[in-house]
């Protein structure tokens, strides 16, 4: 079954060539001009990436991408942008995206970053044994892509599921930052490694929020570790 992507793009003569080259592909492509018909046209569901524009005539494109995530959408989100410096690509990320492509961009690199960012999204995932609930009573079920502390379940992003994923799998040993690179994103990926310090940050906060505070170790210089006994 062909992805079904939702380009958020209000600029005609950018929109046309980017959805042609999407369908190419064979990918299933819709389009819509404005932050609040793209929103809406999310929360009917079936939308596995959303290609997001920053500069909608109602919204910016960072307040969309928020609202998208606090409203439970956990597909790709892949920002569209002539903001080129370092600072805005990390708002992008900490708001939520999986990645950003800055304008102008080469189709050779929109259908790699498309690629990478669906299969890091992939909503049915290779099924594999549930992380055993732990003391702190956080158990992470990568069949079902859902996690919970005790009988909460905590909402997460793609990339801040398998981050938990892969630490839970390693409990109480030190992950190297290159190995959960490797995992986590993959060799398709161009950007920064400032990406897995934002995911890492907002994962964090959401185990604090969950009460659940310094479950994961920095080990400075090398990586990462969950602790806790599994």
């Amino acid at each position: 079954m062909p992805a079904r992507l939702l380009v958020m793009e209000d600029d005609d003569d950018v929109a046309g060539p980017l959805l042609r080259a999407l369908a190419r592909e064979g990918h299933a492509v819709e389009r819509v001009a404005s932050g609040a018909e793209g929103l809406s046209r999310v929360a009917d569901g079936d939308i596995d990436l959303v290609l997001l524009d920053l500069g909608l005539p109602d919204m910016d494109g960072l307040e969309v991408c928020r609202l998208l995530r606090s409203s439970g959408y956990d597909g790709g989100v892949l920002m569209l942008t002539a903001r080129s410096s370092e600072l805005d690509r990390v708002d992008g990320l900490d708001v939520g995206a999986d990645d950003y492509l800055a304008k102008p961009f080469g189709l050779a690199e929109l259908h790699a970053r498309t690629r990478a960012v669906l299969r890091r999204t992939a909503r049915t995932a290779a099924p594999a044994p549930a992380a055993p609930v732990s003391p702190e009573g956080l158990r992470v079920d990568r069949e079902a892509r859902r996690t919970w502390v005790r009988d909460r379940e905590l909402v997460l992003t793609g990339k801040e599921f398998d981050l938990l994923a892969h630490l839970c799998e390693r409990r109480g040993t030190v992950v190297t930052r290159e190995a959960v690179m490797d995992a986590v994103w993959d060799e398709n990926w161009f950007g920064s490694t400032k990406t897995l310090d934002v995911t890492m940050a907002r994962l964090r906060q959401k185990l604090d929020d969950a009460g659940l505070p310094g479950l994961i170790t920095t080990v400075r210089g090398v990586g990462f570790r969950l602790d806790g006994n599994s």
